[in-house]
């Protein structure tokens, strides 16, 4: 079983790459064989050749990026970071899959550990790669001078036939091409096996031509995916390309040198089973016997990774000294992103909205970008194609494009999934912010990367416009009812549905600091009247998730509402105070940092002792329920909406501040009744 372009030594770290794999699936009792075995001499050749990172610091800026987006195939990225000398050791891989281990069934973002995404989701890992090629060419065009390429580095990336088989990477492929971007090289594993079974029973297409038609440099290997002399040509073609995204479609064969399972189904997801290892070594002449078998002289050619990291890194320590020197405002600009440090106070540059005012959530939005982004210049935004509606294009930006890589707005066309995987590679960068904006219902097409964002702690910004039945006329296909219960079920994701401008402009404020997970801004289409903070308590209390905005002594009645539905509270309390009945207004913009508060401020927001609870959003009920309790009321949808005008679907729908004082006065009474 010839590899050429490898020497046997080489041929013996290859082997220990599979080995390792095929050793810690069979321990584990669970995991995805094949594709390691199979893309293990093309991993070895760019891992060792190509690939310029840093062992001992995975996190150097100018590292290039490996994204394993066929991430059941985890154990050969594993294999790889403890091979070249990561901070993990020979247990960590024989606990792969276990309670509390670096290793994982897939791939879980850990870029410290050298993991710089989180990937499983088909699809997810080579859209995220695209931003992550964004990321580096805008970050290049910002900061590099001539002589100094501070950030030239590359993406790589293998994928499977399931990756491109998901929706989200066309899109994020197509997107791609268009912008010509150059420093993206994504290794495709042609190995014609998917879990069902042949790729032929459902994936028939030409893919080369696909890619092609994409704007993408193709580059077909035939053979059996170990001829290294004809891969690695490939992948300096790759590296030189300097006007389109690469691909090399590169024929293996999954469980490579496995007698009974190589090319099977079964070996996609299933252990091979003790005697299947054993005879797959024998085959490949390794000692059938051991476990988990690193041979000395292939751990001293795999960890020479860590003085070529060192010096490579030396270098550019070197290079950005003497950087530092002849531009120091920049460099002070890079060091402060790399620390996470902003270049404004934003307290001191968000506007103010003055009531009086009728001012949509989502026009607030746009001003606020209006009056920070000129500050903030390493944030990147962009829309799905609905620019004007979203309000997401700020003043005197351009866009970015091939020829204008300086451009700060992403033109993402009608492609909202990408977009959320996009802006999570950009994300991981470890300068840029990103953000990007739809109409709130179509988040649902892009949940699969807003959980992948929540899961991994990517500070992705998703600005979700059009929030609800108010949008009116276009109808219940465009009128998100269910999304508020849906997004505020994902752990880490942070909702925010402003009531009012001032509102928007201090959500924006705690969504651009915060850097531990994604943030949801959720904002209407409609104006909403700008609250009197001279009257009312302040905006500023966002960050709290929920707070008293109107309270008259000691309550018998609270009104809770978030979004547009707070003025409905507030016109509600009004009716409510001439009744003599005591009522406390509460907003609730962000539930989960509100669920975070301390139980004295909880209970003081909402006291425990106040039975007539009415809680008010125009969404479905589902999660109020533990805000409002055993004798809460609930006024929203338990529908779909329907197309009129945005108040007539508030009037028919019954949310409305007659019908919440009526509902609040009937429960007042009802319970004081009770308690007669």
């Amino acid at each position: 079983m010839a590899h050429p372009g490898l020497s046997k030594l080489d041929v013996s770290c290859v082997n220990t790459i599979r080995f390792l794999a095929a050793d810690a699936v069979q321990k584990a009792k669970s995991g995805h064989p094949g594709m390691p075995m199979g893309m293990a001499p093309a991993a070895y050749v760019l891992w060792t050749r190509h690939l310029r990172y840093n062992p001992a610091n995975p996190l150097w800026h100018n590292r290039d990026r490996f994204v394993l987006s066929g991430g059941h195939g985890s154990m050969l990225l594993y294999s790889l970071l403890y091979l070249t000398g990561f901070d993990y050791s020979l247990d960590d891989l024989k606990s792969f899959r276990q309670w509390g281990s670096k290793t994982p069934g897939h791939p879980e973002y850990a870029p410290e550990l050298g993991v710089e995404a989180t990937t499983g989701p088909l699809g997810q890992g080579i859209s995220n790669a695209v931003g992550m090629a964004i990321a580096q060419k805008h970050l290049a065009k910002y900061f590099n001078r001539e002589g100094f390429p501070i950030l030239d580095y590359k993406i790589y990336v293998f994928c499977g036939d399931g990756d491109l088989e998901e929706g989200v990477s066309g899109e994020a492929c197509s997107l791609a091409g268009h912008l010509g971007l150059n420093n993206l090289v994504v290794v495709y594993d042609d190995n014609h096996i998917s879990i069902d079974g042949p790729t032929e029973l459902s994936f028939t297409e030409d893919r080369a031509k696909r890619y092609e038609a994409y704007g993408w440099y193709v580059q077909e290997i035939g053979g059996d995916g170990n001829d290294m002399k004809k891969f690695e040509k490939a992948l300096i073609n790759a590296k030189s390309e300097v006007e389109r995204p690469s691909i090399i479609k590169l024929r293996t064969h999954i469980a490579y040198g496995a007698p009974n399972a190589q090319d099977t189904a079964e070996a996609h997801g299933s252990p091979l089973g003790d005697e299947e290892v054993a005879l797959t070594k024998k085959n490949l002449g390794w000692d059938p016997e051991k476990k988990f078998e690193v041979p000395e002289e292939v751990l001293t050619q795999m960890r020479l990774a860590v003085d070529r990291g060192k010096e490579a890194e030396d270098e550019w320590n070197e290079l950005f000294a003497a950087y530092a020197q002849r531009y120091p405002d920049l460099a002070k600009q890079f060091n402060d992103a790399a620390a996470g440090n902003l270049p404004v106070k934003i307290e001191q540059a968000l506007p103010k909205f003055q009531p009086g005012e009728s001012v949509a959530t989502r026009k607030a939005s746009g001003k606020v970008l209006d009056a920070l982004m000129p500050h903030i210049p390493l944030v990147m935004g962009g829309s799905a194609d609905l620019t004007p509606s979203n309000n997401t294009r700020f003043k005197d930006v351009f866009d970015f494009q091939k020829d204008k890589p300086e451009g700060r707005y992403i033109r993402f066309g009608v492609r909202e999934h990408a977009m959320g995987a996009i802006l999570n590679g950009i994300s991981v960068s470890g300068l840029l912010r990103a953000y990007g904006g739809t109409f709130l219902v179509f988040s649902d097409y892009m949940r699969g990367a807003v959980r992948v964002a929540a899961l991994s702690k990517y500070p992705s910004i998703f600005v979700w416009t059009h929030d609800s039945i108010g949008i009116g006329e276009d109808g219940p296909t465009h009128q998100p009812v269910e999304h508020f219960a849906a997004l505020r079920a994902i752990p880490n994701l942070l909702v925010f549905r402003p009531a009012d401008a001032n509102e928007t402009a201090h959500a924006w404020k705690y969504a651009l600091e915060h850097r531990n997970g994604p943030v949801a801004l959720l904002l209407t289409r409609q104006g909403l009247p700008v609250i009197d903070q001279s009257k009312f308590a302040s905006a500023a209390n966002v960050t709290r998730g929920a707070y008293i905005l109107s309270s008259r002594g000691k309550p018998d009645v609270v009104l809770l509402a978030s979004g547009s539905e707070v003025s409905i509270a507030l016109e509600a309390a009004k009716l409510l105070d001439a009744d003599r009945i005591p009522t406390q207004v509460v907003s609730m913009p962000c539930w989960k940092l509100f669920d975070r508060q301390d139980d004295k401020y909880r209970n003081s927001v909402i006291p425990a002792d106040v039975k007539v609870r009415i809680g008010i959003e125009a969404g479905v009920s589902m999660g109020w329920e533990k805000y409002l309790g055993e004798t809460g009321l609930f006024i929203g949808m338990s529908s779909f909406g329907a197309s009129a005008p945005g108040k007539v679907c508030f009037q028919e729908f019954g949310i409305t501040a007659e019908n919440v004082a009526t509902a609040a006065r009937d429960l007042h009474k009802k319970i004081k009744e009770e308690a007669a």
